[in-house]
């Protein structure tokens, strides 16, 4: 399922890049040293954030799977992911939490002073902090990885989702335009189709049909790991 990431990931720039295309601008002029390179640490920041997020985000799924709820889990994350894409333009909305303007203060304040300040390693921090702003769509790649209830595929899943976020983001740096808002919106569209289909996938899979690849049999896996604990034990 990482392609859903990419694909989440570049969908989700076009939505986006209302509050990260400015960013992006200022870190693409900003001096003529290593012009590429800082584009490129800048993005590599953020999807470092991304993934670290992931696996943050893995870990609670994983300990969650652990009280024995993975199917129930799996089901209510694909249901949330639905809801979620059928108003993804309300999502930052929906999912506000009070004290995050505190954290959105404090991010953009980073945001200044690494910009400012210049350099390779400012450029790479400018992205670590960037990738810590609020977003809709960040929500939504952050409860698919919740879903995979592994922290290596939740910061892995997340680590796709910066890199599909990458090209659109280049172009804006190379271009120094923004995508004109007509064809954002036409992007835009196929949003909530991926959202729903990812999803429906999550909930498939936590049914346990035991359809291979889509549905696999969880009471299988279960018992797979039970005969793998008494071969330990003996």
């Amino acid at each position: 399922m990482l392609w859903t990431a990419f694909l989440l990931g570049f969908l989700g720039s076009f939505h986006c890049v209302g509050m990260c295309g400015p960013i992006a601008l200022a870190v693409g002029n900003a001096g003529n040293s290593g012009f590429l390179w800082n584009k490129v640490l800048y993005n590599l920041g953020r999807s470092v954030t991304y993934a670290a997020l992931g696996l943050v985000i893995g870990f609670l799924g994983f300990s969650l799977s652990l009280t024995g709820i993975q199917q129930g889990f799996s089901i209510g994350m694909g249901v949330l992911l639905v809801l979620l894409s059928l108003n993804y333009k309300k999502s930052e909305q929906i999912l506000t939490i009070p004290w995050l303007s505190g954290v959105v203060y404090w991010v953009k304040s980073k945001l200044s002073y690494f910009l400012k300040k210049g350099g390779k390693p400012a450029f790479f921090a400018t992205g670590l902090a960037n990738g810590l702003l609020p977003c809709g769509m960040v929500y939504m790649a952050l409860i698919a990885a919740l879903g995979f209830q592994n922290p290596y595929l939740g910061a892995t899943y997340m680590f796709f989702f910066g890199i599909g976020t990458i090209p659109l983001l280049l172009f804006l740096m190379f271009s120094g335009k923004l995508i004109s808002l007509k064809t954002r919106l036409n992007f835009q569209k196929a949003i909530p189709y991926l959202g729903v289909l990812l999803g429906v996938l999550f909930i498939f899979r936590g049914l346990g049909l035991g359809i291979h690849g889509l549905s696999p049999d969880i009471q299988v896996f279960n018992y797979g790991a039970e005969q793998v604990g008494i071969t330990i034990c003996k």
